[in-house]
């Protein structure tokens, strides 16, 4: 799964949709675990659009969950404010968030 790549502006505008949201995911002290990835997959699936908060101790890495999350998911960290993370996927058949169109240059693999 290829995450999608996003430029700042999208990224604004991403965090503008999210303000209001709620966190729909937790995860705990373990970190990430595979639960944890299966849980997020289903709400971007179902939300393109997800708040993450990162509960427990300081022994969780929130900058290595937002990179494994990623990974897992195939989706794009919009933001990372404390111990929440925002991640964003857009639905494989039917989007619902429209992003601006981006400025960064096309890559070889969009070529």
């Amino acid at each position: 799964m290829s995450s999608p790549v996003l430029d700042g502006r999208q990224r604004r505008h991403l965090r503008a949709l999210a303000h209001h949201l709620k966190p729909i995911v937790q995860v705990g002290g373990q970190g990430f675990t595979p639960g944890v990835a299966e849980a997020l997959d289903q709400a971007l699936t179902r939300h393109e659009l997800v708040k993450v908060r990162v509960g427990g101790d300081d022994d969780v890495s929130v900058e290595n969950l937002a990179e494994e999350l990623t990974r897992a998911t195939g989706s794009a960290l919009a933001q990372s404010i404390g111990k929440t993370l925002l991640f964003y996927r857009p639905h494989p058949e039917k989007p619902k968030i429209k992003l601006p169109r981006t400025s960064l240059p096309p890559t070889k693999e969009s070529a």
